[in-house]
């Protein structure tokens, strides 16, 4: 029963959420009586709830109402029933309520086939490369996400790595459900393609950042990125930060260190008009290092009292996680959901572990 009963309040309070934000509470703020108040904040509420319906369906929904508290009877001579309006409008509520789970349930079908879509985008399962233990985790606020990680070996050479090397990034597009899936999937095949060939980690910038300019709705749809490049046989790595929260690396000795280097994030439309140049970090990766790339999702998860995770929850968490990155990677998300409790997500989670082990 806890559970259910924290799992209605959650749904409660987020449903309130969606409607009170189209009401106009400065207003009824102004009104001195409470009672009042609390009146025109429920016809506001009730207001709003009639606007997310089809003009039918609003039509139909005030008839109910209105059988149901007036429910008048219409009798015989012999003073037996021949109408029962208030069954009617109980009714009409029923047929309401059909039609709204219809919708709900076909919006949910489409939902769900994005959601398969845009998994065959993302890793399903971390590469098996010798020396380097690797994990990462998702969970959208919605069905789909705008949350983006991956890691993958270039197929080609690039110029001046001397070896193969890996790519890893984390992005996320501003915004949240179908419209970030959509530019989630862009940003997606435009790394894939540039990855492909022999530009440097700073080329592949400059690329996602002309593409992203091109597609962010005047910076409406703007994404934050982390990309790094790892040189296996030296270990060397190369990254940008576009804008993006801070990854943790954390030495074999449990100095933490914050890779910051690079530039605000992409599509921004204050850019438009110049190309934006983008400062690569470099460090070099020992065995027992550890790398925990993150998105925003992650501190600033939100419990039932409206507090963030936020960093300083953080960190200790990951200084003191052991084990393999699937563990560290286990432990953070634990902890964040344990934090959490019943309240309802609001963005998207996403964290990539990489550990160094050779």
């Amino acid at each position: 029963m806890g559970q259910l009963w924290g799992e209605f309040k959650s749904e409660a309070r987020s449903s309130y959420g969606l409607y009170s934000k189209d009401v106009d509470w400065d207003a009824i703020g102004r009104e001195k009586s409470k009672f009042k108040r609390f009146l025109f904040g429920a016809w506001g509420l009730f207001q709003a709830m009639l606007m997310k319906l089809s003009p039918a369906r609003r039509v139909l929904l005030i008839i109910a109402l209105v059988l149901i508290a007036i429910h008048p009877d219409f009798r015989t001579e012999s003073g037996t029933t021949e109408l029962n309006f208030e069954g009617l409008g109980a009714v009409i509520l029923f047929v309401l309520l059909a039609l709204e789970l219809a919708d709900r349930v076909t919006m949910k079908r489409d939902l769900e086939i994005a959601r398969e879509i845009q998994q065959w985008l993302v890793p399903a399962h971390a590469p098996e490369i010798p020396g380097m233990d690797i994990a990462f985790a998702t969970r959208p606020q919605n069905t789909v996400a705008g949350d983006y990680y991956d890691a993958f070996l270039r197929p080609v050479p690039v110029a001046g790595v001397g070896g193969p090397s890996l790519l890893i990034a984390v992005a996320d597009v501003a915004g949240k459900s179908v419209p970030a899936a959509l530019l989630m999937a862009t940003f997606q095949a435009s790394l894939r393609a540039l990855a492909a060939t022999t530009a440097s980690l700073d080329e592949i910038v400059a690329g996602l950042e002309r593409y992203a300019r091109a597609h962010s709705l005047e910076g409406l749809r703007f994404t934050t990125a982390f990309l790094a490049e790892i040189n296996l046989n030296t270990r060397e790595m190369t990254y940008v930060n576009c804008g993006h929260n801070d990854p943790i690396l954390r030495r074999a000795s449990g100095q933490i260190e914050r890779l910051t280097t690079g530039g605000p994030p992409l599509g921004l439309p204050a850019f438009t008009d110049n190309e934006l140049p983008y400062m690569s970090g470099h460090t070099r990766l020992v065995p027992g290092d550890l790398l925990f790339v993150f998105t925003d999702g992650v501190v600033e998860a939100v419990n039932e009292k409206g507090e963030e995770y936020r960093e300083d929850r953080l960190l200790p968490c990951v200084s003191s996680a052991t084990g393999s990155a699937a563990n560290v990677l286990s432990k953070v998300m634990t902890e964040v959901n344990t934090f959490v409790g019943y309240a309802r997500q609001h963005d998207d989670i996403t964290a990539l572990v990489l550990r160094v082990t050779a």
